[in-house]
């Protein structure tokens, strides 16, 4: 499936520079591409790319002043990152509203209700009283367990795990082997040493435009929901405990987690390892940065917080500096105490 730099233009609200009917069928990175294919530019680190680059459309930002003569056509825009992603999305989109039908073997209740123009992959299995919006993509593996609500336009790649009762919002995004409502980890310490379960009757609730890496674990509440707010994004192998609320647009970077009943504000980020501890609340547009531990509520919002226990980053970002000087302190530290040895022994020799 071909595309003229005309009809992408219209697709990203761009201005064609250069030959507007230069066709493209594949994307490819500003370095590699050849004909044929579409790239993009946005960090001036690659431009010098931009006038060797085979590809036959490049994205540009539209204020990018040429320094030499280029052979791609350009289509400029005011960001071209972000119209790239657009494009991607609308081509991604493309291809998987081809997909519909139902494959067999596969299983759906007598009782589940199905929406129009769904695609059902080979061995999934839908539950009783599930009920599935219009254009739901479910891919081979999926198991949706009883009174599972999917609104329209989800989509739920291989091995997707979804627990009774959870309820999946529009336009959400779930990644092959993702398990969405297991039980919440709780137990309560007995007098004789043991543990009794306690048990997990809630469910989990992930609102509109949420996306969810691959391999991440959302658990169920004890009581209520553990909730994901509208637009939050999950990376692969994060963790999310019971009765957490991730607030909306948050990103969660790839293995961080969440312990229980924590509270996380509107755009929080959490970087690749972060440790959320229990029962604390994150205010909004806080950021956390790799491998920090939280371990108390945050209060302030748009605040910055790194380490372990986290601190407020630019505090302990000095703290950092001064360790670094610690030897040079420690031997101007020696040198003044060897001085003053010196100083008080002159003077008691000259009493």
């Amino acid at each position: 499936m071909q595309f003229t730099a005309a009809q992408i233009a219209m697709i990203i609200n761009g201005k064609v520079e250069g030959d507007a009917m230069a066709a493209v069928a594949g994307f490819g990175k500003i370095e590699e591409a050849k004909p044929g294919q579409i790239a993009f530019l946005a960090n001036p680190k690659y431009e010098e790319f931009l006038y060797l680059t085979g590809a036959s459309i490049v994205i540009v930002n539209e204020l990018l002043e040429l320094k030499q003569a280029v052979t791609a056509t350009l289509i400029r825009v005011p960001d071209a990152y972000t119209a790239f992603a657009t494009l991607l999305s609308k081509y991604q989109e493309l291809m998987t509203q081809q997909l519909t039908g139902i494959q067999q073997p596969s299983y759906i209740s007598p009782t589940a209700v199905i929406g129009e123009n769904i695609f059902l992959g080979a061995f999934a299995y839908i539950g009783d009283n599930v009920m599935i919006g219009n254009h739901v993509k479910i891919f081979p593996g999926v198991v949706i367990g009883n009174n599972v609500q999917i609104g329209e336009n989800t989509i739920l790649h291989a091995g997707v795990k979804v627990y009774f009762d959870c309820i999946i919002g529009k336009n959400v995004v779930v990644h092959a082997g993702t398990v969405i409502g297991s039980d919440g980890f709780g137990y309560a310490l007995q007098a004789d040493g043991n543990q009794t379960k306690v048990p997990q009757i809630g469910n989990v609730i992930i609102e509109d435009r949420v996306e969810i890496g691959a391999n991440a674990t959302i658990d169920r509440a004890t009581m209520g929901s553990t909730i994901i707010r509208e637009g939050a994004k999950l990376d692969n192998l994060v963790q999310v405990a019971h009765n957490v609320e991730v607030g909306g647009n948050s990103v969660l970077a790839a293995q961080s987690g969440v312990s229980g009943s924590s509270k996380l504000g509107r755009n929080v980020v959490l970087g690749g390892q972060a440790g959320i501890a229990g029962h604390i609340s994150i205010a909004d547009g806080t950021r956390i940065n790799g491998q920090s531990g939280v371990t108390r509520n945050v209060k302030k919002a748009n605040m910055a917080f790194t380490g372990t226990p986290a601190a407020e980053y630019s505090s302990t970002m000095r703290v950092q500096a001064i360790t670094r000087s610690l030897p040079e302190i420690e031997k101007r530290l020696s040198e003044l105490e060897k001085l003053v040895s010196q100083l008080l022994s002159e003077r008691l020799n000259a009493e």
